[in-house]
Formats: structure tokens, C-alpha cells, sequence
């Protein structure tokens, strides 16, 4: 998946990655022809199941060797067996596959992502992704909380075993952490709106700007369906409880971004707008990434991103043994584009934050902070927008467990993906959700 110009692709908020091509998808299938032992798969034997390769359970060695054939509609077939969504992992995964792809011990891993990529964009192109059966009116109804990744993949697991499915969605639109946590840049709004149609035409109902509780309550819900699985996503921010903690001009990381896309969509200026500001992205992960790139958009005066960490190593790192993630420096597609039109990296490693401190002008807003690099003695840093980007500590819907825990009707109750194992990926979130849906399916003799 060849990535765009970097001068040009910062002109607008289309995806980074186009489409992969189809005869480079081949011959790197034909590598992974070569591998005697398939570490990207949990279940192949050669490693702790689910500690290794795909969470998903993709037979990626199978659908490889089909596309290295020829063979695509063979090839989606095997791939939807195990992966319900195949455009969103494509895009927005990390790919724990390619860390456990044996060829990386020595060279570049087979691009996994880049041939699911091409069998999923070359399977919509012809037409064989399709919706499935509506569940008839005497079957089960299944309510699902919440439609991120996991919830998407509990209800489409639950339709095409033949039950009917309410989704309840407190935002707007449904879609999740994929609509309002991922940018457009990484994952286009109208391929998950095509997918998301895809499952209403299966005859999932989604219920939107919902909220349990408030629009209807647990007993309300619990009464109506035979199960309920609740799938929220971790959106609990780690906070920095530093001085000057309350001074304006400081927001988490998901509120900038969610603003940016709901914006995006409106057509209307953010709220939060990095517009000619000098910018601290602190926290240097993916979601810090996306911060960056999105600020690079919004036409920041500058952009620095702290690492608490020192600058991993070009090579893998000591004590990030094979297979498993290199702890190597990435350069992600923000960090290139910083580099592209400033000339150098955002990031700057052993930057531990001490305080935000306020502006002269306007002493009720941020305008320096506090910094220590290492050893060095600390130093202030003039800054006009702090965006906190240092990871999730769980799901915010406490309130929502304890109505169900209290909830005087009977009737099932499972969890899945971030409420279950707290923040992780997106394909944690899909393995989870069809999980949940064959719980479900597993007890439905007992159901109404």
C-alpha cells in the first residue's frame, strides 16, 4: 500500500495509503509461500495461542497462497471465514502478524495487511460482499450496547446465525471508535458507512443518539431482548494531574480528535483548532500520531510531540525477542509528514512534563510548559494548545454496568472487547465481539 505524497496528502484529510496493488499482492503472497512455520497464526502450533500472530485466527498462509494464485474469490472467501471486516484491519491495525511473520528475523516481514487490503478493496469491486439473510420475526432478539468494532462484529455474527439485532449507539452515527477515534486520514468515513449499510440490509436496527439510562433504561432493555451484549469502548483517558492542570487550552487526546472528525463531517470549523498555534502533543503512541497529523491540518504554527521514553533503537530492541514486536523506532505517516514540511521529527524522546504553566496574557490559559529532558535541567516551552495523548485506563460506563447489575429483569448479559479487556486493538475488539455472539448462540436453546 504505497503511501501519497506527503505535501500533497497534507492538504486534505483523504487516506494516507492508496489502494494496494494487485500484482505486488501476488508476488509478496509468494513469499509468504516460503515460511516453514506459521507463527502469524495463534492456532498453528508453533506458539501460545492468542499470545502470538492474529488475534482473529486468520488462516493467512491460505489466503496468501490464493492470491499468489490467482485466486481472489477464493482468497475473500477464506478471509471472511475468520474476519468479518477486512477493510478496517487493513487500515487501521497494527498488524501483530507481521511482528510474528518468521521472515522477519532476518528482513522485512511479508506485508499481510497490504495483500488483506486487496482482496477485501478487488471483493467489494466485484460485488461479492454481500449482506445477509434478515433473521425471521420469531427469531431471538439480541440487543447490543455500543457499535465500535465489537459491537459491529457481535451484530453481524448474530445475523448471519439468524437473529434479530438491535444496536444502541449514544453518539450520533453509529461506528464508534471507528467514526470518532480513528481519523479519516487512517480509516475513510464512507468505508465504514458501507459496511455499517452492508449490516442494516442484514436487518440489524440501529438506534442511535441512545443512551442506556437515560433514553431507556436497563430493566426497559432487558425486558425487550432475549440477551444483551454491552461493547463500550475504553474511552477513560489517564489524565496528568500536574500543576496548572486546569489552566485552559489543555484537552485528552480523544476529545481533540473527535472534535476534529465531527467538524470534518459538519463541514463547520473545530472547536479545538490548532490553527496558527504552537502545539505540545504529549504522548508519543499511535493516538499521539494522529494528533499530530490532524494539528498538520489544521495549519499549526508548530507541533512538538514529548516522549516520556528515550528513542528506541533503528534495529530490534534488546529484549523484544522474535516473534513479537521489534521495540524498534517507527516512523509513522504523522512523524513523515512533519518531517516532509518542517525538516525534521516532532518527537522529542525523555521529555518528562513537570507543569503547564499560564500564559502573560491570559492567565487563566496554558502558554508554557515545564519540561525536563533526562538529566538536563528543566525548561519551559511556549505553547498556545496541549493535547494529552497518554493512553486509556478503561471504559467510562461504570454507571451502565451497575443498572444492569441492579436490574430486576432477567435476561443475559455479556461484555466484549474494551470493556472486557480494557483499551486494546481493534482486532482484540472483532475477536471478542464474535465471541460474545457465539456465547450467545452457544446458550440460545435457553433463550425466549
Amino acid at each position: 500500500m504505497p503511501a501519497r505524497n506527503a505535501l500533497v496528502r497534507l492538504n486534505d484529510y483523504y487516506e494516507v495509503y492508496s489502494p494496494a496493488d494487485p500484482e505486488t499482492a501476488r508476488a509478496e503472497g509468494g513469499r509468504c509461500m516460503n515460511c516453514g512455520a506459521a507463527f502469524c497464526m495463534p492456532d498453528s502450533g508453533y506458539g501460545p495461542a492468542g499470545n502470538i500472530g492474529c488475534p482473529l485466527g486468520n488462516k493467512i498462509p491460505e489466503w496468501n497462497e490464493l492470491v499468489h494464485l490467482g485466486r481472489w474469490r477464493d482468497a475473500f472467501k477464506r478471509l471472511s471465514q475468520t474476519n468479518p471486516f477486512p477493510e478496517f484491519t487493513a487500515r487501521v491495525c497494527p498488524a501483530p502478524c507481521e511482528d510474528a511473520c518468521i521472515h522477519g528475523i532476518n528482513e522485512q516481514p511479508v506485508q499481510i495487511k497490504g495483500i488483506e487490503r486487496a482482496i477485501i478493496d478487488r471483493a467489494f469491486q466485484e460485488g461479492w460482499v454481500t449482506p445477509s439473510r434478515s433473521a425471521p420475526a420469531e427469531a431471538p432478539h439480541i440487543g447490543i450496547v455500543g457499535s465500535g468494532p465489537a459491537g459491529l462484529s457481535a451484530a453481524q455474527e448474530l445475523t448471519r446465525m439468524r437473529y434479530r439485532v438491535t444496536v444502541y449507539e449514544r453518539d450520533d452515527k453509529p461506528g464508534g471508535l471507528l467514526r470518532y477515534g480513528v481519523p479519516n486520514m487512517k480509516l475513510d468515513k464512507q468505508i465504514l458507512d458501507r459496511r455499517i449499510k452492508l449490516i442494516q440490509d442484514s436487518g440489524v436496527v440501529f438506534r442511535v443518539g441512545c443512551e442506556i439510562g437515560r433514553d431507556i433504561t436497563a430493566d426497559e432493555l432487558r425486558a425487550q431482548h432475549s440477551a444483551i451484549i454491552l461493547a463500550c469502548g475504553a474511552k477513560h483517558a489517564r489524565d496528568l494531574r500536574l500543576p496548572g492542570r486546569g489552566l485552559r487550552g489543555i484537552h485528552q487526546a480523544m476529545d481533540y480528535l473527535t472534535d476534529s472528525m465531527r467538524a470534518l463531517d459538519a463541514g463547520t470549523p473545530p472547536r479545538i483548532n490548532a490553527k496558527g498555534k504552537r502545539v505540545a502533543v504529549i504522548g508519543a503512541g499511535d493516538t499521539g500520531a494522529d494528533c499530530v497529523a490532524t494539528a498538520l491540518r489544521q495549519g499549526a504554527a508548530d507541533i512538538i510531540n514529548l516522549a516520556n521514553g528515550p528513542m528506541p533503537p533503528d534495529e530490534r530492541a534488546p529484549g523484544f525477542h522474535w516473534p513479537g514486536p521489534t521495540g524498534s523506532l517507527r516512523t509513522d505517516y504523522a512523524h513523515r509528514e512533519s518531517i516532509a514540511i518542517r525538516g525534521q521529527d516532532p518527537r522529542h524522546w525523555r521529555a518528562n512534563t513537570l507543569a503547564f504553566e499560564p500564559s502573560e496574557a491570559e492567565p487563566d490559559t496554558v502558554g508554557y510548559l515545564a519540561i525536563q529532558n533526562g538529566e538536563a535541567k528543566p525548561q519551559q516551552i511556549a505553547v498556545d494548545l496541549v493535547i494529552l495523548s497518554v493512553g486509556f485506563t478503561g471504559h467510562n460506563m461504570q454507571h451502565l454496568v451497575d443498572q444492569f447489575e441492579q436490574a430486576d429483569v432477567a435476561c443475559p448479559v455479556f461484555i466484549a472487547g474494551d470493556m472486557a479487556r480494557g483499551p486494546s486493538l481493534v482486532v482484540h475488539a472483532i475477536a471478542e465481539g464474535r465471541q460474545a455472539a457465539q456465547t450467545v448462540h452457544t446458550v440460545a436453546k435457553d433463550l425466549d
